[in-house]
């Protein structure tokens, strides 16, 4: 196949306005003016409740450890040796590869 390198390229705005009907446009773009605000469609009160809600929810799920305590004192409880490995050698991994930046 021949490359054609009479015709202009143009940009595939499909992948945009799929996703994004707002991004079509026929006006070319420019430069945003000094002072030119962007809204982002979260209002503040929004995230406010967000996190509020987050914040209040809890950070254990206590049925979950009731149930693995459980477990444990019944000796049901198996660790997964390999994934407990696996784990720790990704866990270092990341470190050394982190501390190397």
């Amino acid at each position: 196949m021949k490359i054609d390198n009479t015709k202009p390229v143009t940009g595939n705005t499909g992948e945009a306005t799929a996703r994004n009907p707002a991004a079509k446009t026929d006006a070319p773009s420019r430069p945003a003016a000094e002072g030119t605000s962007v809204h982002l469609g979260t209002s503040t009160a929004q995230l406010r409740t967000l996190e509020s809600s987050v914040a209040s929810a809890p950070a254990v799920d206590a049925q979950k450890v009731a149930e693995i305590k459980q477990a444990i004192s019944e000796g049901r409880f198996q660790v997964n040796t390999g994934a407990v490995a696996d784990g720790l050698i990704r866990t270092v991994s990341d470190l050394i590869t982190a501390s190397q930046r």
